[in-house]
C-alpha cells in the first residue's frame, strides 16, 4: 500500500521529513556509551508515550487472525498512533516505508508489512512505536494465528519467561547490563534454544534508539551499570534453530538462516530506586501477553 501520512498538526521526530530518514540527532551520538539519566518529569512524558503504544500494540492484537494481512495490522496501528497524536516512530526511520514491523514465522525482526494473509498456524510479532510530546514508547508482543503447533507454542512461551527473568532478576540499580544476556541464554538453552546476536535492547526517551546497548547472549560485552532514571527496552529474539540470522534483500527483514521459527517480546523500562518500572505492561494484567489469553 502507498505510504501512509502523517498529519503535520502531529509533532514528528527529526528523520521523519529526511530524505533518506536518517536520525540526525541519534547519528551525532553514535558510539556515545553515556547512559542518561531522565528526571521526574522525563519519565512522566515517557510513560505517557508507553501507555499510547501499549495502547496502539492492543488495537492490533485484536486485529490478529487468520486471513488478515500485515499490511492490514500496519493501518490500524498507524491509525490508532494518529488518533493518539502519535506519530508511528519506523515511519521514514532509515526510510522504513510502514508504521509498525510485522514478523511472520521464521522472520526475527524488522518484517514489512505486505499483502500476504496471515495463515492459520502463523506466529506473527507486532512491534509497536509511538512518539508523543517528544518521546518514544517501544513494545512488541508475539502472536497466535488461529491454531498454532505445541513447537511454536513452546518458543513463544519461552520467549517471553526469557523477558521475564530478565526483568525481574536483573533490572535494579547496581546490575550490570552485560548481565541480562546470562540470564535470557541460560533459560532459552535450556530448552534447547537459540538467542539471536545480530540485535539488542537500547536505550529510549527523546531518541529511539541510544545508550545502553543491552545484548540478550551470555558472555556479552555491554557497557555500563544501571541507575535509577535509566529508561530502555529489553527484546529477547529466541530461535528454535541456529542464532543466526539474514537479511532479505528489501534491507530489512531479518530471518533465521535455517529458517526455523523465531518469537520475540519486548518491553520498555525505566530503572526506580527499588527496581524497575515496566512502562509499556498492559494495564491490570502487568506482563500478561496476549498469547496466554487464547
Amino acid at each position: 500500500s502507498n505510504k501512509r501520512i502523517v498529519p503535520p498538526s502531529i509533532p514528528r521526530p527529526d528523520y521523519a521529513d529526511h530524505p533518506e530518514g536518517y536520525p540526525l540527532s541519534e547519528m551525532k551520538l553514535k558510539g556515545n556509551t553515556y547512559i542518561r539519566a531522565l528526571d521526574h518529569d522525563e519519565i512522566e512524558g515517557l510513560r505517557v508515550a508507553c501507555k499510547l503504544g501499549r495502547e496502539v500494540l492492543d488495537e492490533a492484537a485484536k486485529a490478529v487472525a487468520v486471513g488478515v494481512t500485515t499490511d492490514e495490522l500496519d493501518r490500524i496501528c498507524h491509525e490508532a498512533a494518529v488518533d493518539r497524536e502519535c506519530y508511528p516512530s519506523p515511519l521514514n526511520y532509515y526510510q522504513f516505508p510502514k508504521s509498525c514491523c510485522t514478523s511472520v514465522n521464521e522472520v526475527i525482526c524488522h518484517g514489512i508489512p505486505d499483502m500476504r494473509p496471515l495463515q492459520n498456524g502463523d506466529i506473527c510479532n507486532v512491534d509497536v512505536t509511538v512518539y508523543f510530546r517528544g518521546y518514544h514508547g517501544d513494545l512488541n508482543e508475539t502472536l497466535f494465528v488461529g491454531d498454532v503447533s505445541d513447537k511454536a507454542k513452546n518458543l513463544v512461551t519461552n520467549t517471553w519467561e526469557c523477558l521475564e527473568l530478565a526483568i525481574k532478576e536483573c533490572v535494579k540499580p547496581g546490575t550490570k547490563y552485560r548481565e541480562v544476556g546470562n540470564v535470557i541464554q541460560k533459560h532459552a538453552a535450556a530448552a534447547g534454544y537459540s538467542v539471536v546476536r545480530s540485535y539488542c535492547g537500547h536505550g529510549i526517551h527523546k531518541l529511539f534508539h541510544c545508550a545502553p546497548n543491552v545484548p540478550h547472549y551470555a558472555k556479552n560485552k555491554a557497557v555500563g551499570v544501571m541507575k535509577p532514571g535509566h529508561c530502555f527496552t529489553i527484546e529477547p529474539m529466541i530461535s528454535e534453530g541456529v542464532w543466526g540470522d539474514t537479511t532479505w534483500p528489501d534491507n530489512w527483514t531479518s530471518v533465521t538462516q535455517d529458517g526455523k521459527l523465531s518469537a520475540q517480546f519486548e518491553q520498555t523500562m525505566v530503572v526506580t530506586d527499588t527496581g524497575v518500572d515496566v512502562l509499556t505492561a498492559r494495564p491490570g494484567k502487568r506482563h500478561v501477553p496476549y498469547f496466554m489469553d487464547s
